[in-house]
C-alpha cells in the first residue's frame, strides 16, 4: 500500500494554495494514510459478478406525467399582491 508523504501534501497544499503548519500536515497525512487503509482493505474483496450501482435502494422515476392544465387566472395571481401593475408583481428594487 501507497503512503502519502509531508512533501507530496505539501505540493498539493502549494497547487490549492493553501498552507498548514508542520504538525498540521503531519495530522493530515495520518488520516489520509488511514483512509488509504481502509480503501486497500476493500478492494480485496471478491466482487467478481457484483453489478455496479449508483445507489443502495432501487430508484425510478416519479414525475407525474406533463399535462396542461388550466392555471390561475392573472387577477387571482395577483390579488394578494403588496403591489401589482399590468397584471405583474412589483418588487423593491435591490441594486
Amino acid at each position: 500500500m501507497s503512503r502519502i508523504t509531508i512533501e507530496e501534501l505539501k505540493h498539493v497544499a502549494q497547487l490549492a494554495r493553501l498552507s498548514f503548519t508542520d504538525e498540521k500536515l503531519e495530522a493530515f497525512a495520518d488520516q489520509l494514510n488511514d483512509i488509504l487503509g481502509y480503501v486497500a482493505k476493500l478492494e480485496e474483496l471478491d466482487t467478481e459478478g457484483v453489478e455496479p450501482t449508483t445507489h443502495a435502494l432501487h430508484v425510478t422515476n416519479v414525475f407525474r406525467q406533463d399535462i396542461a392544465k388550466p392555471s390561475l387566472r392573472v387577477e387571482d395571481a395577483v390579488s394578494n399582491a403588496p403591489e401589482e401593475e399590468d397584471g405583474a408583481f412589483i418588487v423593491p428594487r435591490i441594486i
